[in-house]
């Protein structure tokens, strides 16, 4: 499993740099002021999330006998960020404001993530 989160926090972090770069420079002229912020907001949340699963992944290479709610943890901001950053992206590229409602579903699976790492930096020895 650290092999899995390793190289998706990796393409998700390589991704989320693209992502802000066509962002600022392909989008800048293409969609509204408020659709670029809510992109960018995709973006950096994807950054953020990519380097939890990296500690996530960092975690799991150094413990004998990881705790399963640290692979929670790392399901759960793969989750997040697919549904999170990639409802923002749908929302900001193609108007459809419905999809904004999807959001606080990969938020929850974010936070749920966070607290799942919390619980298991708790519970180690």
């Amino acid at each position: 499993m650290t092999q899995i989160f390793l190289s998706l926090a990796a393409i998700l972090g390589g991704l989320s740099v693209a992502a802000g770069a066509f962002g600022s420079h392909a989008l800048r002229e293409k969609i509204s002021e408020r659709s670029l912020e809510i992109f960018d907001i995709g973006a950096r949340y994807q950054m953020y999330h990519a380097l939890a699963l990296l500690v996530v992944a960092l975690l799991l290479s150094r413990i004998e006998s990881p705790p399963l709610i640290l692979l929670a943890s790392g399901w759960l901001f793969i989750i997040g960020i697919t549904i999170f950053s990639g409802s923002l992206y749908a929302l900001s590229l193609s108007g459809v404001k419905s999809l904004g409602a999807i959001a606080p579903i990969g938020g929850a699976a974010l936070i749920a993530g966070w607290g799942a790492l919390a619980f298991a930096a708790w519970s180690l020895k």
